[in-house]
């Protein structure tokens, strides 16, 4: 408000000098002079006139500026709101990774850049029955903990995701073929010596069955998801906590 009324004098301030060079420029020209009725008239008119106009005029301005300035922090609020739904929507809840659609929606975007790597289909071995003995929250608490493990990899072309249960998925982009047997292993023993707790305090044991494919330029995400599946069920077959790999 007091802005509005600083702006509205010194409109009148300068309504007012206009008025005073405008009279004793012109009047006396015409044969008249300025004094008397005609000065107070000088004064008086553009004052009455350009303050209330101009607090009027000015009033509005601040008002739609405000208006403006609101609906640009609600906009912005809902920009922000609208990019967390998006993030929360590709997010899976518990352990924060990419969900399934999101995950193989990054893995078919990987193919198309041209992106080679390991792509790795992990399962947690005997979940079920962390569940049954040590009840779900535990269940839940390796969940996290294992996504915590896989988060760690990922990057501008590493993506980890939770497909669904207790299964995992990881594609580590730029890693050569010799690599990926040792990368994986590292993986598997960094599930296997997971510290976790049940509510009664007793050790929950942890491992994992692991099944790699190496991805070849312009690779079938389809295709390669199958093959590590196959390897997965290999190595549960060959006895569970451990890795079978393939090219």
């Amino acid at each position: 408000m007091r802005i509005v009324i600083a702006k509205s004098l010194l409109a009148g301030l300068l309504s007012l000098l206009a008025s005073l060079a405008i009279s004793f420029t012109f009047v006396p020209m015409l044969g008249g002079e300025v004094a008397g009725a005609g000065l107070v008239m000088t004064i008086v008119c553009p004052l009455a006139i350009s303050i209330p106009a101009s607090a009027v005029l000015f009033s509005q301005s601040e008002r739609v500026r405000r208006a403006e300035a609101r609906a640009s922090d609600a906009l912005a609020k809902l920009a922000a709101a609208y990019e967390e739904l998006r993030l929360q929507s590709r997010q899976d809840g518990l352990t924060g990774l990419l969900n399934r659609s999101a995950f193989l929606e990054e893995l078919q975007l990987l193919s198309r850049q041209g992106v080679t790597g390991a792509l790795v289909f992990l399962d947690l071995d005997h979940f079920k029955s962390i569940n049954d003995r040590h009840g779900h929250a535990t269940g839940d608490e390796v969940l996290r903990r294992t996504g915590q493990i896989l988060a760690t990899y990922m990057g501008q072309f590493n993506i980890a995701g939770r497909l669904g249960g207790e299964e995992f998925a990881l594609f580590q982009g730029g890693l050569a073929v010799e690599e990926m047997s040792r990368w994986c292993e590292d993986i598997r023993e960094l599930i296997e010596g997971m510290h976790v707790r049940s509510a009664s305090r007793s050790i929950v044991s942890v491992s994992a069955s692991i099944g790699a494919i190496h991805c070849v330029s312009g690779f079938d995400p389809d295709e390669c998801l199958r093959a590590a599946d196959v390897n997965l069920y290999e190595a549960k077959s060959l006895g569970r906590n451990r890795v079978v790999s393939s090219v």
